[in-house]
């Protein structure tokens, strides 16, 4: 058997052109969403996320207010540019790109950005309603795997979910929208601290990876058949390649590709959908905007 390969960079494409069409939909009425996206320092990653983010937002007809502040940009000064955005009215959402030089406290700053500009997902009052099952902008990379599992028509329903990983921007999200009753899974969680974990794994019908290492899922942890979606980027050294490395997931890609019946592939998988669900959630908060 081998498995399907899940196409995330296909399924994002499709996800932005919705959007796109919706946004060219409200520019009509006189409202182009625009989100603002605030980087503070120079960390490689982040500037080559932040720079993924401005060009899907060009492409799908957004406005783009985003800041680029110096590393010794001060606490105080970050959250009273915060707030000048949050009293911006052409403004719809506000993304501070993580992670934040060593003084300043990300808590304080999550919690500074007004909720309904958190299109991250990540102030306590989404988390909240999240959890109690009231509408909240959901963090893009939880919501582009449900995203991606319901555009692949699998079946969810009554299925067993494990999680490995807890945290708060994948794990603990995940979990939560698999056991929402429109996607109706029976969610475990293994971590840190799961004894036999391997025993756990084998029960899954869909296994999500996101513990943040190489090669943590194995072939002899996967039933045959389950669906495997992989959260995982890991930057391993390659000599063969320009960049002096290779992304990998958490799963041992090539081994489980022959034993489950849908993959994600890293890169090219759960990835390209945590942009397109950023857009997604800008148009929504631009939509909450105009109908209020």
């Amino acid at each position: 058997m081998s498995a399907q390969i899940i196409d995330g960079k296909q399924i994002a494409l499709d996800v932005r052109a919705g959007v796109a069409e919706k946004v060219a939909a409200l520019k009509a009425k006189g409202i182009t969403p625009c989100l603002a996206v605030v980087l503070v320092g120079e960390n490689p990653a982040s500037v080559s996320y932040v720079t993924g983010k401005r060009k899907a937002l060009a492409e799908a007809g957004m406005a783009d207010r985003s800041e680029v502040l110096p590393e010794n940009t001060s606490e105080e000064e970050l959250l009273s540019l915060i707030d000048k955005l949050n009293k911006d009215d052409s403004v719809h959402g506000i993304l501070v790109q993580l992670p934040l030089p060593k003084h300043i406290n990300e808590d304080k700053v999550i919690m500074a950005i007004s909720p309904e500009k958190d299109v991250d997902g990540f102030h306590p009052v989404n988390v909240g309603n999240l959890v109690i099952g009231k509408k909240a902008f959901l963090p893009c990379t939880p919501h582009g795997i449900i995203v991606l599992l319901e555009r692949m028509g699998i079946e969810t329903s009554g299925k067993h979910a494990v999680v490995i990983g807890r945290s708060n921007i994948v794990g603990k999200p995940v979990s939560l929208l698999l056991a929402r009753k429109e996607t109706n899974c029976t969610v475990t969680i293994c971590h840190t601290g799961t004894k036999n974990m391997a025993e756990i794994t084998r029960q899954a019908e869909i296994l999500i990876a996101a513990s943040g290492h190489p090669h943590t899922v194995t072939a002899d942890m996967v039933k045959d058949g389950a669906v495997i979606i992989d959260v995982g980027v890991n930057r391993i050294p390659d000599s063969t390649k320009k960049s002096g490395f290779r992304l990998i997931g958490d799963c041992d890609f090539d081994e489980l590709k022959e034993k489950a019946s849908y993959i994600t592939p890293v890169p090219g998988g759960v990835g390209p959908m945590t942009i397109a669900m950023l857009m997604y959630n800008t148009l929504e908060a631009a939509e909450n905007k105009a109908n209020a």
